[in-house]
């Protein structure tokens, strides 16, 4: 769905994209450093103080190779801005924040290594909102994430992605092919009821 609909509006269009398998040592170190102090809340949340520390060391060496991750959405625009999207189940696990924070980090490190101009914008999807129409609560999220500007859910994903009014369109398409294939998805799961 993503690569529907972000055509015409990106440049660049690609899921599951691989990573950069290499990064600079100190990049990594500097990584730990932005994610020891905000586990120990001695820091806020703050994507372009974090990203200006990771451009300051990005290119030192020794440059070491990693395993490359996969990017779930990665975009690009005319303007050359690099928006990499990692989708996120509705309800992340606390536990996991710390490495999907690490993780937008890395990609920012590993991406300036290989094309020193980027501008690069690594961010968490999750594709819809579980509590609508009350707002996503993302207070689990908080501290570790600048909510602001590397969280986006439901409606600011999709709108990013194809544009104002593409979440709305998509849940009006669900709801149509639910109602039309109805009697096929009820004859389905009859099947488990007996």
């Amino acid at each position: 769905m993503a690569k529907e609909l972000a055509v015409g509006r990106f440049s660049v269009i690609e899921t599951q994209a691989p990573s950069n398998p290499h990064i600079s040592s100190v990049a990594q170190q500097t990584i730990q450093n932005i994610i020891d102090e905000l586990t120990s809340t001695t820091r806020e949340p703050n994507r372009e103080e974090e990203f200006a520390e990771i451009l300051q060391v990005y290119a030192n060496d020794p440059i070491k190779t990693i395993k490359p991750g996969r990017v779930d959405i990665w975009l690009e625009d005319l303007s050359e801005h690099k928006y990499l999207i990692d989708l996120k189940t509705v309800k992340p696990n606390i536990e996991g924040f710390i490495g999907y924070k690490r993780k937008l980090l890395e990609w920012v490190a590993q991406e300036l290594l290989r094309s020193p101009d980027s501008k690069i914008h690594s961010m968490i999807g999750i594709p819809y909102n579980p509590y609508e129409p009350k707002p996503y609560n993302r207070w689990t999220m908080r501290g570790m994430f600048d909510l602001s500007a590397e969280v986006l859910v439901a409606d600011e994903l999709w709108d990013f992605i194809g544009g104002e009014g593409a979440y709305q369109d998509l849940l009006d398409c669900f709801e149509q092919a639910g109602i039309e294939l109805r009697p096929e998805i009820d004859e389905y799961f009859m099947k488990f009821e007996e």
